[in-house]
């Protein structure tokens, strides 16, 4: 188990903190309480990241392309919550790669991750179609009221969006103003996203950290 991490002010310029430890649900809420977070790479020891430019998505500045939303209008999808974490993982696991460097969300990091959803940290947030089948949906840590989306898929076009809206949605309604999307990408961008100093991160994920959780019953 990780009992604390190098300061933040040591990281490499590409955001790099710490290699090596464990993915035990104490160390991982640890990194994300810390503004940190896992980025496992093929060849390398477990590696900790903590950027000096921080991507979050303000909920007040959330923008939904016009042509979006008449396609979603179209579509009949329907929402769950933490109804199928496992499959919701094991789908962004098939798909989804961090700049190429191959598939970060490997078997340990799915078990990892497993055991922190049921341990009450991380959650899911799954899209279905109008025959029931999920076919999109996205997963993230959240402790108070910080969510920090970690990875999204899609099986039907737009599906992947249609949770990331619902996310945000949810999120809102329950407290939350922002989200941390941790590193831009052309869509968080497109949706409104935008990067701030590492500094002025960590003073809003104290804040929220700090509040009573956004998954109460």
């Amino acid at each position: 188990m990780i009992t604390h991490f190098p300061p933040l002010s040591q990281e490499d310029p590409d955001g790099l903190l710490a290699m090596g430890g464990d993915l035990e649900t104490p160390s991982l809420k640890l990194a994300y309480e810390s503004g940190i977070f896992p980025w496992p790479m093929e060849n390398y020891p477990l590696l900790w990241f903590s950027p000096p430019q921080r991507a979050i998505l303000e909920f007040k500045g959330l923008h939904i392309p016009k042509r979006f939303k008449q396609e979603l209008q179209k579509k009949g999808f329907h929402y769950q919550v933490n109804q199928n974490f496992t499959e919701v993982i094991q789908h962004c696991a098939q798909g989804k790669t961090r700049q190429s460097s191959g598939t970060w969300i490997s078997e340990q990091m799915i078990t990892a991750y497993t055991q922190f959803h049921h341990a009450g940290y991380a959650h899911s947030f799954e899209c279905y179609n109008s025959e029931g089948k999920l076919v999109g949906g996205l997963y993230g840590v959240g402790i108070g009221k910080m969510f920090a989306g970690e990875s999204m898929f899609f099986l039907e076009s737009g599906a992947s969006k249609a949770a990331l809206l619902y996310a945000c949605d949810f999120l809102s309604n329950r407290g939350a103003t922002w989200m941390d999307v941790q590193v831009m990408s052309p869509l968080l961008k497109q949706f409104g996203a935008k990067e701030i100093p590492r500094a002025a991160f960590i003073k809003k994920l104290k804040k929220a950290t700090a509040e009573p959780s956004l998954f109460h019953d």
